[in-house]
């Protein structure tokens, strides 16, 4: 029998050739990581850092401007229905201005307690308008201002100055900082002119409409 041992199968292989040719793996080409130099690394840095600066930036002006739109959809968002509720306001104070003193005073008690009733139902109506931010304009008086009223026609009035309300057609109102209807009014004429408007204070137009 041939006793010479058989190589084990499952022995790791060895490079013999290294083993027996030190001098050949030291000529191998010897593989060296890349140069990078230090200052594109701290430019590269300095660029990421103001990617997310300006990401920052973006996502607070984002922030803010969608607790804009929500607070301005609560506050204006039922300006559409105010304003075909204004008629209704406007019924109330037609009925009861039909109603003179003289009227009133010759009526039997069931009809006062009627237009009792419409005055307390138009007094609900201004504090359910004014408790959703809804504010009556009546500037009797008061200087015309284009940004809040609209003039109707001009009253010769020398007694005050040019440019006063002396007559509101119909009252306008204003919803928060924008203007839900402008009020209706008539303006003097022949007067005075009225003083400037105070430092600060949007000048108003002088001349209504003609």
């Amino acid at each position: 029998m041939n006793d010479t041992p058989r190589p084990d199968a499952n022995a790791p292989e060895t490079d013999a050739g290294a083993e027996q040719n030190p001098q050949a793996e030291a000529a191998k080409p010897q593989v060296s990581k890349p140069y990078v130099d230090p200052s594109l690394m701290v430019d590269e840095a300095a660029e990421m850092k103001n990617r997310l600066l300006r990401a920052l930036a973006d996502m607070e002006n984002l922030r803010k401007r969608t607790e804009r739109e929500v607070a301005d959809a609560r506050q204006y968002g039922i300006a559409s229905f105010a304003r075909d509720i204004l008629g209704v306001a406007d019924n109330f104070r037609r009925a009861l201005e039909a109603v003179g003193p003289e009227l009133r005073a010759g009526a039997d008690a069931a009809v006062n307690s009627l237009i009792e009733g419409v005055e307390l139902t138009e007094r609900e109506l201004m504090k359910t308008l004014e408790k959703n931010g809804i504010r009556k304009i009546e500037p009797q008086g008061e200087k015309f201002d284009p940004n809040l009223h609209q003039a109707m026609y001009e009253v010769p009035d020398p007694s005050v100055p040019s440019g006063t309300i002396v007559q509101v057609v119909q009252p306008g109102y204003v919803i928060g900082e924008r203007i839900l209807r402008p009020a209706l009014v008539a303006v003097s004429k022949g007067g005075p002119k009225a003083a400037p408007a105070p430092a600060g204070e949007p000048a108003a137009n002088n001349n209504a409409n003609k």
